[in-house]
């Protein structure tokens, strides 16, 4: 199902013309929450700390969960108590909960698994973000809230805005869902603070963004070894699959078969342990938080980091500090 989205939505599958009457109606009903927003008939609930939204407008993969990693080291780095908020994609939470390192992706979603998994980082999912931020303010001592996606989620008013943008595949066949990958229209580019453009030949006053790869690391937290060169089978269920496999091949890895599955797909082990039966499996990290309790002694992922300039650190921090000292002036944090 998959590759025959990336079809229509990146290539010239006739299958889009179809579907335009649906993103017709998917422009309609966004269309009117934005509106209840603008015209004041919803309000939008101001949090006391600055809230930074990293997200993107269009459907898939892109690079967001590196980039939330990279904020929290940043933040970290100039004393700042980042915590993060999230829908957790894919699981179904009464509430809000407090995501903690031996939470299985399939509780609280796989990118929340992988984001406490590597940082530790005080972190609230929640299938409405506002009530993860309340909660997340009520239990942590945080003094910046970074929130995983939610750009489209107007309910939280927010401080800093971030467009990830895949630099090889941008906005595809510019449609909204269905006929295409936009979530938004490219208007909504102008409103938002920075667009990081990740892999791709930088466009007017997009930022460049890398992801640089780490060694491999085994899947199964108890084993402590070193990745020994040899050929073997790479899988992956993220919103493009191709980018990783291709990302391997460039690295000098030698891959006798790549397997793409459904982003955000739950595994069957049976499956995996027949895909790594003559070959050794590597992954990515997302993929790895799900798959941890039925490791194989020969599966492996690939940490990657997000890699920015000093420029956009210093305009970043320049601009959070100015947030803050708004938010200081105003009772209810209003800019």
């Amino acid at each position: 199902m998959q590759a025959l989205v990336n079809k229509v939505w990146y290539g010239s599958h006739p299958a889009k013309w179809f579907l335009l009457p649906l993103s017709l109606l998917f422009w309609f009903i966004s269309s009117l929450r934005r509106w209840a927003f603008k015209f004041g008939i919803k309000q939008a609930e101001v949090i006391d700390v600055p809230v930074v939204i990293v997200g993107n407008i269009t459907a898939g993969g892109s690079g967001k969960t590196p980039t939330v990693i990279y904020l929290i080291n940043l933040l970290r780095d100039q004393g700042f108590k980042p915590g993060v908020i999230s829908r957790g994609y894919g699981v179904s939470i009464d509430g809000v909960k407090t995501v903690i390192a031996t939470d299985k992706a399939a509780e609280v979603g796989d990118e929340p698994a992988m984001i406490v998994a590597r940082t530790q980082v005080p972190m609230v999912v929640g299938a409405k973000r506002i009530d993860a931020a309340r909660h997340l303010l009520a239990e942590f001592n945080v003094d910046i809230i970074i929130s995983d996606d939610g750009l489209q989620h107007y309910a939280l008013a927010r401080d800093i805005e971030i467009n990830i943008l895949d630099g090889l595949r941008r906005y595809g066949n510019q449609c909204l869902i269905p006929a295409g990958p936009l979530r938004e229209g490219l208007w909504r580019l102008n409103s938002i603070d920075w667009v990081l453009n990740n892999g791709g030949e930088v466009q007017g006053s997009e930022v460049a963004m890398s992801l640089l790869a780490s060694t491999l690391k085994p899947v199964n937290p108890d084993l402590n070894i070193e990745w020994q060169s040899q050929p073997a089978i790479a899988m992956a269920g993220i919103g493009n699959p191709q980018r990783f496999f291709d990302s391997l091949v460039l690295q000098g890895y030698t891959l006798m078969e790549s397997k793409a599955f459904e982003d955000h797909q739950a595994f069957d082990e049976s499956e995996l342990k027949r895909l790594s039966q003559q070959y050794p499996l590597i992954m990515t990290e997302k993929d790895a938080v799900k798959c941890r309790d039925f490791a194989q002694d020969n599966w492996w992922y690939l940490p990657v980091n997000a890699k920015l300039n000093t420029d956009f650190d210093t305009a970043f921090l320049n601009r959070l500090n100015q947030v803050i000292k708004d938010k200081q002036g105003n009772l209810h944090g209003v800019r």
